[in-house]
């Protein structure tokens, strides 16, 4: 690098290059962390105002700030041309905590993701134990109820199990039905308010029928994955009108790729629970 002038010259740039630079650092510093934390801190500096914006970038002009971070993320997505693999989408919740919560969204797909791993857990045992049988949904006509709050499960020998119905003895069918219908591949017998439930022995028709019902439940799930993803973007929406086009679509886009990620992580706990039961 070369200094235009005389050595003094130089070392006077080199002063108010510093000088500026110490400018800049402390004007920096009241600024949100969220805009500190945004992918354009270090990707060739601020951007300009949007004309008639009422205060200064760096005065904390909060609207402008929050319109121009998205912006710039909507540039760069767009930017990557086609043929290419797809950026992933990352807008911090804060920034767009008045649209949406987006940590509340994620929040709800996780539990749809935990309500998987119960059901595996609880249902898609190869040995058959009176814990896999405790929720079972009975349909009565006073509503629907779990197994074991109308019935008393215990397990009398390996290969039977006892469902004393005393308490409830007008379920007795009605819990006989529920249990040979939960895809557990279970005959129970009847006898007076005593329901007898034989334990399957380990057969490859019986895991692979349990292989069956992991891919159901797996399905179930996604469903309710939809749900969440569905009401998510509709309330994006709402926001139409106050937001600019590009903020919806970046929000729809982070959306759909957090419902995607708890897709993907459904087909793994399917893939290892499948693996599991067929051996």
């Amino acid at each position: 690098m070369t200094f235009p002038g005389t050595r003094g010259a130089a070392l006077r740039w080199v002063r108010e290059e510093l000088w500026a630079m110490a400018v800049a650092l402390r004007c920096l510093r009241p600024l949100p962390s969220l805009l500190l934390r945004s992918s354009f801190a270090g990707a060739g500096g601020l951007p300009r105002a949007p004309g008639g914006c009422p205060a200064p970038l760096l005065e904390g002009c909060r609207q402008c700030v929050q319109q121009m971070l998205l912006s710039r993320q909507l540039a760069t997505k767009k930017a990557k041309g086609k043929g290419q693999s797809q950026a992933k989408v990352n807008i911090s919740a804060a920034l767009v905590e008045d649209i949406i919560n987006l940590e509340e969204t994620n929040e709800d797909m996780q539990a749809v993701i935990e309500a998987l791993k119960e059901d595996f857990s609880r249902n898609l045992s190869v040995r058959t134990s009176p814990g896999a049988l405790d929720h079972i949904t009975v349909v009565t006509k006073d509503g629907k109820f779990p197994l074991n709050q109308l019935g008393q499960i215990s397990q009398k020998s390996p290969q039977l199990m006892i469902v004393n119905m005393t308490s409830f003895p007008e379920s007795t069918a009605a819990a006989a039905k529920a249990i040979r219908e939960s895809g557990m591949n279970l005959n129970p017998e009847v006898d007076g308010t005593v329901i007898r439930v034989p334990v399957p022995k380990v057969t490859r028709e019986h895991r692979e029928s349990l292989a069956k019902l992991a891919k159901q439940f797996t399905n179930k799930s996604k469903e309710a994955l939809r749900k969440v993803r569905s009401k998510s973007i509709t309330q994006v929406k709402k926001s139409k009108n106050k937001v600019s086009e590009d903020t919806i679509w970046l929000l729809e886009k982070q959306i759909q790729q957090m419902a995607d990620e708890a897709a993907t992580e459904m087909d793994k706990l399917l893939a290892a629970k499948t693996k599991e039961l067929l051996g």
